[in-house]
């Protein structure tokens, strides 16, 4: 299904093969998921992340996806039945628009797989943004990307951002985790 996505529209899926299960084990184990009430996931695609983040997350929290691709979102929707997912077709952009109709808030953590290289560098400005204003003051962004073009998006943000290269996925990434606001 990735690689269809991928085909339909090369600039808004990251990649043509889903994360690693490396990939998804180097983002989320320095990260403490156990006192997460509210998590988002942006562009999950088939859901390694997502799988994985409801593994980690505690009863009563919930894990909200946002995605373009409506297959995308309806696949999460058959696949994990877990009551504290709540999959959305949409834009991260709308992010707080999303809460507010969902009555959610705040974001505990933000994962994001969104391919910022790719898309008009307005429209990650205006994620990032919604991004900050959503997350309460212990939020971090964990962002995953092929390229670094994330990297001063989140530096402007974000007081600590911290980074590393996996090389075990396909293609390597370089995995971000950004807290602090800066300012």
């Amino acid at each position: 299904m990735t690689m269809r996505e991928f085909l339909r529209s090369p600039s808004g899926v990251g990649s043509a093969f889903p994360a690693s299960a490396a990939l998804v084990r180097a983002a989320l184990d320095p990260v403490d998921f156990s006192a997460a009430r509210l998590v988002v996931e942006f562009g999950p695609g088939e859901g390694p992340f997502t799988r994985e983040l409801l593994r980690r997350m505690p009863a009563g929290s919930t894990l909200l996806t946002i995605d373009t691709s409506h297959r995308f979102t309806r696949y999460l929707q058959e696949s994990l039945p877990d009551p504290r997912l709540h999959a959305v077709t949409g834009s991260a952009a709308s992010l707080n628009v999303i809460l507010r109709r969902l009555g959610l808030g705040p974001v505990d953590r933000i994962v994001t797989g969104i391919p910022f290289s790719t898309i008009a560098p307005d429209l990650g400005a205006r994620i990032l943004d919604s991004s900050v204003e959503a997350l309460g003051e212990q939020g971090q962004i964990i962002a995953y990307q092929m390229r670094d073009a994330v990297a001063p998006l989140l530096a402007a943000r974000f007081a600590e951002v911290r980074t590393a290269r996996i090389w075990r996925n396909m293609p390597p990434c370089r995995i971000y985790w950004a807290s602090g606001r800066s300012g």
